[in-house]
């Protein structure tokens, strides 16, 4: 047994550093000893008490992660101590109707890593060797731990399969929505972000993206003038909001490919007409599977992924209620990471 330093969520909007101790790998595991973890909008949920029935209040969260392989427990041949590695925090069951269709990513009795168990936010983390993508040697920690949300973005355009010169808009301009257009860019497309916050429109101007505010605006007029009145040939429905869901069949082009990427609190009033006028696709996509993580890598060693922008926030481990509460407040931040270790 070791002790380290782990973050717990103790419910009521406080997280704890605390000392525990952890033991070695096990079986199929590898210990990783974690550099750095990405708070995302699930872990804000958890913060703000939403998932409590789900998580309890003896969690360590955490899933967008990087790190260095410290130890493989036996039978593990897929990793080796000292490399750079990220996990991809899902644990299908392998015998749900998804899984034995090829659709681990959407097991019917998913375990997600970090919520249903502990994750990342913890000095040393052992995860199962499955879960594991190991990265260039030269690729920063930090910058790899955007490789979990890119990883989502890739699905989502892979899922719209965006064509070079298509016209493309993203509705709704956070973290996701913005790493959802750097990867359309980079598959060819040109694309619009529609955004209501003024600060994440600049994040988005800085990052070389044509944006619109549609509070201030008429989105559909400023698409219909781009495309001469064709419309949007993919939208990405990413604000989570009814204003979003209207927007995203308004500005469609006949034809086009609608994939809805944010979670909605409430079902929405969805525009089904313009579905049967226009033959318009609509196309779910949740989290990624195994070539999304590999495309991640890619695009975040290549460049395509302005990290620097995107990173907005580092703080220590033991900064982490301080981080939260900053996150929760801030009307500015994309991504804030923990530095959880060396």
């Amino acid at each position: 047994m070791t002790m380290i330093d782990a973050a717990f969520y103790r419910g009521n909007r406080i997280f704890r550093v605390e000392r525990t101790e952890t033991p070695g790998p096990g079986p199929g595991q590898a210990q990783l000893r974690i550099a750095f973890c990405g708070i995302c909008g699930t872990d804000l949920h958890v913060f703000h008490g939403n998932m409590d029935a789900r998580v309890g209040l003896n969690r360590i969260v955490g899933h967008e992660m990087s790190a260095v392989i410290e130890a493989i427990g036996e039978g593990v041949t897929n990793v080796t101590p000292g490399q750079k590695v990220v996990v991809r925090p899902l644990d299908p069951c392998g015998e749900c109707p998804a899984c034995k269709r090829g659709h681990g990513h959407i097991c019917h009795n998913q375990k997600f890593l970090g919520l249903d168990t502990d994750g990342a936010m913890q000095e040393l983390w052992n995860a199962p060797s499955h879960t594991l993508h190991v990265l260039p040697d030269d690729m920063r920690l930090d910058h790899a731990a955007l490789i979990e949300p890119v990883a989502v973005a890739c699905h989502d355009v892979r899922m719209a399969a965006v064509q070079q010169g298509e016209d493309v808009v993203v509705i709704g301009g956070g973290p996701i929505g913005v790493l959802v257009a750097m990867v359309a860019r980079a598959a060819g497309g040109n694309v619009v972000i529609s955004e209501v916050n003024p600060a994440r429109l600049r994040i988005a101007e800085d990052l070389g993206f044509d944006t619109i505010n549609p509070a201030e605006s008429d989105l559909k007029a400023m698409i219909d003038d781009r495309t001469g009145t064709k419309g949007a040939d993919v939208v990405f429905e990413v604000s989570g909001s009814q204003p979003g869901v209207d927007a995203m069949t308004a500005i469609a082009a006949t034809r086009a490919r609608i994939v809805m990427v944010a979670i909605h609190a409430r079902k929405p009033q969805i525009d089904l007409f313009q579905f049967f006028w226009r033959e318009l696709q609509l196309i779910g996509a949740r989290v990624y599977e195994p070539q999304d993580y590999d495309q991640a890598i890619a695009l975040v060693a290549g460049g395509h992924i302005d990290a620097q922008k995107i990173i907005t926030n580092v703080s220590p481990l033991a900064d982490i209620q301080r981080a939260f509460e900053a996150l929760d407040e801030s009307p500015t931040a994309m991504k804030s990471l923990i530095k959880v270790g060396e």
